[in-house]
């Protein structure tokens, strides 16, 4: 399939919840106390019906980190609402995440923060530990949502000790993209699905395209996504359900870092290839095949010769997995000292929820299970293709600091091993104790 420039692109680490989280917690832990914030239960009688607000005028501050080419959706839906509800002025504050995750805690301390945001899935009990959001279980009820209206996966991963914390706007994973002029010369009319096939068709563009080096394996951004998603494809996982102890040193570690490796070994892939470094290969042409989050879909489009379709990432090991991560409305503690606030955050989130369509064509995956299945959405082509990928979703455990450990460990083992700094088993055990000592000093750092 050829695709043509139609949307605006979205920056490269807009969507990995954990690199946001990275940094975050001593900020967060300047916020104290125990697990159960004030105003977890609001009173259901603030509440109207619906994604519309008919109290009081009030004013809700919304922020986000949508500062690439996702912004000017999400500020077309909020410009939306406050025209349908003449009574709320919702005003939009967009951040670099990083600087968003560091600022938010302080600020809602202050009462100078916002009253609904937006938060990734493995940020939500490391704010909810921290004080700093709400449960939601009250807005959720009060919008008659429940599990059967989303996406199973990520409607679960928003619980936090037996709470709502989140309430989930989208999912991102990532995709798998191949160049078809360069397929077409090798003889493939389709992207694999699986480990012989995309074996094949690396060895055949090989051959055949005169693309000597047709599947670049990054050192860092996207290398540690794409382990995450072929650990669980083998069997295994990052870390254990509870979230305290290390497991990504495991026998479907090493063969999901040596599988990654092996295109390196072979020629494949250059040696020492830099962050972002695949990607804008693939925008000149210069490699065949990528893995990337479904937000690269826009980066795609806006190249004006570049023939490529998307597929879901095909399965490398004995079962489907990938690495997603998922964006969730969020309530702060600041918002429930006013009852008005509390409703009018209830109608926005009801509003923008319910018209997820729009934020869709920012390079995204409903939550939703009514947006999904609406034509609207089948006929976004790439979108739904990477949808077929949900049921095989892979989230963190909701654990407090979870987020924080992944750049210092298992993401340095994947560039240790990647580039050949030391062996595989060995950068892994590395990491794996580093991890438990982090994970550790996080029960005490989180308690209650």
């Amino acid at each position: 399939m050829t695709h043509t420039p139609s949307s605006p692109i979205l920056p490269r680490r807009l969507f990995l919840g954990s690199l946001g989280a990275v940094g975050a917690s001593a900020a967060l832990a300047a916020c104290g106390g125990g697990s159960t914030p004030p105003g977890a239960a609001p009173t259901s009688g603030a509440f109207g019906k619906g994604d519309t607000y008919t109290g009081p005028k009030v004013a809700l501050a919304f922020w986000n980190g949508f500062t690439g080419g996702d912004g000017p959706f999400m500020k077309k839906m909020v410009d939306d609402f406050n025209k349908a509800n003449p009574n709320v002025t919702v005003s939009m504050n967009t951040l670099q995440w990083a600087d968003y995750y560091s600022k938010v805690p302080n600020a809602v301390a202050s009462g100078a923060g916002p009253d609904v945001g937006i938060m990734h899935i493995d940020s939500l009990a490391t704010n909810a530990a921290r004080r700093v959001i709400v449960p939601l279980d009250e807005i959720a009820s009060g919008l008659e949502l429940e599990e059967g209206d989303f996406s199973p996966v990520v409607w679960n991963a928003g619980v936090y000790q037996d709470k709502r914390y989140g309430i989930p706007l989208d999912i991102h994973p990532l995709g798998f993209y191949g160049n078809t002029a360069h397929l077409e010369k090798a003889g493939i009319s389709e992207l694999p699905e699986d480990r012989e096939g995309f074996e094949a068709a690396v060895k055949a563009l090989q051959d055949k395209s005169a693309v000597q080096t047709p599947f670049w394996v990054t050192a860092t951004w996207p290398a540690h996504l794409m382990f995450n998603s072929l650990i669980a494809q083998f069997g295994g996982s990052i870390f254990d359900e509870e979230g305290a102890k290390a497991t990504f040193n495991s026998e479907a570690g090493v063969e999901a870092l040596q599988w990654l490796r092996s295109f390196v070994d072979s020629g494949a892939s250059p040696k020492n290839v830099s962050n972002d470094a695949q990607a804008v290969a693939f925008r000149q042409q210069r490699n065949s095949l990528t893995w990337d989050g479904i937000w690269m879909m826009n980066e795609w489009e806006k190249v004006k010769d570049l023939q490529w379709a998307a597929a879901p990432v095909p399965t490398i090991g004995d079962e489907p997995a990938v690495w997603a991560s998922s964006h969730n409305f969020v309530v702060t503690t600041q918002a429930t000292k006013d009852q008005n606030k509390l409703a009018a955050s209830r109608a926005f989130i009801s509003y923008i929820s319910e018209r997820s369509i729009e934020w869709a064509k920012s390079g995204q995956v409903p939550a939703r299970n009514s947006v999904r299945e609406s034509q609207e959405f089948k006929d976004l082509t790439v979108q739904s293709t990477l949808a077929d990928q949900l049921d095989h979703v892979v989230f963190p455990p909701a654990v407090p600091g979870i987020g924080d450990v992944t750049q210092p460990t298992w993401e340095t083992a994947v560039n240790e091993a990647i580039l050949g700094k030391k062996e595989t088993k060995a950068a892994l055990d590395d990491a794996a104790k580093k991890a438990d000592a982090m994970l550790k000093a996080n029960q005490a750092k989180y308690q209650a």
